[in-house]
């Protein structure tokens, strides 16, 4: 698998758990929010991180830390996804899949796999906007495929939106809501103006404050049953 970034310990990327976080190239979107530029824009010129590696330092971990998190770029462009996950499943790990949703078909196999514990599916606006926040025409067909997949499984799971001040206002937020009817957890998380950001145009917007989106999840609250806040 096409390993471009490695970081051995987080406190953040799996709730609940202390995970290692690996990083994947490339990705079939181009968010202008997205923090992760150079994995998008340019994996190839990353540092690379072979698989022996990253489970050498998993097997000394496993007693202190025991999950994974795979992100990106977007995890589920890697044909070899599968058979990472079969190995680091046997290794006793719980597994988290960060996805833009888009590829409904690799998740349903994923799923049937049974290797996956948790997984985070990054909604980016409501459906008439979706290209724009995406940056790329997006059949969201697809999206909405892969969210009900998700409502009808067993897995632990989060749909997530990035709250972009200036592309998104707070009715399209409740728009998503709307649109994940019967989730269980929808997170609104803020909008991160750092450098590494692909449009750097974002970085001087005013990120909404936490008081902005409290009113915005009480407005989506009657849709999803666990609406949270995070780095908010």
């Amino acid at each position: 698998m096409e390993i471009r970034g490695f970081q051995k310990t987080s406190l953040v990327d799996y709730p609940g758990e202390i995970c290692s976080t690996i990083f994947v190239g490339g990705c079939n979107l181009r968010c202008p929010f997205c923090f992760n530029r150079d994995l998008v824009l340019d994996p190839d010129n990353q540092p690379s991180y072979s698989e022996e590696e990253v489970f050498a330092f998993l097997k000394k971990r496993l007693n202190i830390q025991g999950a994974l998190c795979i992100t990106g770029g977007e995890p589920s462009l890697q044909k070899d996804l599968a058979s990472f996950l079969a190995r680091a499943k046997a290794l006793g790990l719980k597994i988290k899949l960060d996805t833009n949703g888009t590829f409904p078909q690799v998740l349903g196999e994923l799923l049937e796999g049974g290797n996956l514990d948790y997984i985070a599916v990054d909604i980016k606006a409501p459906a008439q906007k979706y290209a724009q926040l995406a940056g790329k025409e997006v059949d969201y067909g697809k999206v909405a495929r892969t969210i009900s997949l998700l409502k009808n499984s067993s897995v632990k799971y989060e749909f997530r939106t990035t709250v972009v001040p200036g592309l998104l206002e707070r009715v399209d937020l409740v728009e998503i809501a709307k649109g994940l009817q019967g989730s269980r957890q929808y997170v609104l998380q803020q909008f991160r103006p750092v450098a590494t950001v692909l449009d750097e145009g974002l970085m001087s917007q005013r990120p909404y404050t936490r008081e902005e989106i409290e009113k915005v999840a009480l407005q989506c609250r009657p849709f999803v049953e666990n609406v949270l806040l995070r780095g908010f």
